[in-house]
């Protein structure tokens, strides 16, 4: 028991420090410029985000329709919600997997299936991202060398990736757990490896992440900051990154720390502006998620909650097959 309490209580106070240590080395400026702040651009920030989440609604349905589920645009939005949420208080990114039991309850899914949707989903995110850093640092001179090796690990990655895709329909096996695998691995390449799906999966998942950079950019506004709007991006980007390893709920801390030092070391930005900026833009995405999966919960009604705390017991995961029905 002390061991579950710990795994969510140490990341948690983690990410409290970091951001607790970036607001008190800046606390003397933070008054000036909260004064000079322009607070309607947190309307347009706030409009952006919801724009962004109802259109990876939209992509994860068209995941779903490649794996032959129909879900509808709201069940498909208020699911990303609902798991976002969860990884908001539960690091490790194991929010993640509330989608898995979520369709087996509303659409009788497989587990692979369901891990094979998030798998998809994960894959164009962060290549995706890496692709916008790696436009953005074209354009931008004195970039770090490690932003370069940031960017193209996930890049490379992605490519392994895809080229594995193409020769796994090739290998079949009589082993359970290989056979796991080059199922999910069949049902990744059924969505992901044609044209249509290239392109609808690869234009939303552009627009998706440029969305994202500009509520970052409306809080830069708000700040009334002369920044380059391609510095915005790869701060987005290098922020987005690094928190892919899951070391506290949601990213927290971490990201700041990221688009604010981006934004210091590129953009010439105050620190303390720097911090509030990298702060606010990551509330407001965090508050938009949690609001956004509590009204999931509840539209999606009672059972919701189950099966969310399905998710955490270890029998559920020892006793059930990833691969069955």
């Amino acid at each position: 028991m002390y061991r579950k309490i710990s795994a969510v209580v140490i990341p948690t106070l983690l990410a409290a420090g970091i951001l607790g240590f970036m607001l008190y080395s800046v606390r003397a400026d933070l008054s000036v410029a909260i004064a000079n702040s322009i607070p309607a651009y947190i309307a347009v920030a706030v409009l952006i985000c919801v724009a962004a989440w109802w259109l990876r609604g939209f992509r994860y349905r068209s995941i779903l329709q490649g794996l032959s589920i129909k879900p509808t645009l709201t069940f498909a939005t208020a699911n990303i919600f609902i798991s976002q949420t969860v990884n908001l208080v539960i690091p490790f990114r194991l929010g993640d997997f509330v989608r898995v039991f979520l369709l087996k309850h509303e659409h009788s899914t497989t587990y692979s299936q369901g891990i094979s949707s998030i798998l998809v989903e994960r894959i164009f995110d962060v290549v995706t991202v890496a692709l916008l850093g790696l436009i953005s640092v074209l354009f931008l001179l004195n970039v770090p060398e490690w932003f370069y090796t940031l960017i193209v690990i996930p890049l490379v990655a992605g490519v392994i990736f895809f080229a594995l895709l193409i020769v796994a329909g090739r290998f079949q096996t009589k082993n359970r757990y290989i056979g796991m695998v080059l199922t999910m691995l069949d049902e990744v390449r059924r969505v992901s490896l044609n044209l249509r799906s290239l392109l609808v999966l690869g234009v939303s998942s552009i627009v998706i992440w440029i969305l994202d950079a500009m509520v970052c950019m409306a809080v830069v506004l708000m700040f009334e900051q002369p920044l380059d709007p391609i510095v915005v991006i790869l701060a987005v980007v290098i922020g987005n990154l690094i928190k892919t390893v899951p070391v506290t709920p949601g990213g927290m801390g971490i990201y700041e720390a990221a688009v604010a030092g981006v934004f210091v070391t590129l953009g010439g930005m105050p620190l303390a502006t720097a911090t509030l900026i990298a702060v606010i833009d990551h509330l407001i995405k965090n508050l938009i998620t949690g609001i956004g999966g509590a009204i999931s919960i509840y539209l999606c009604g009672d059972w919701v909650m189950p099966v969310i705390w399905r998710v955490f017991q270890k029998k559920v995961v020892e006793g059930e097959s990833i691969g069955g029905d």
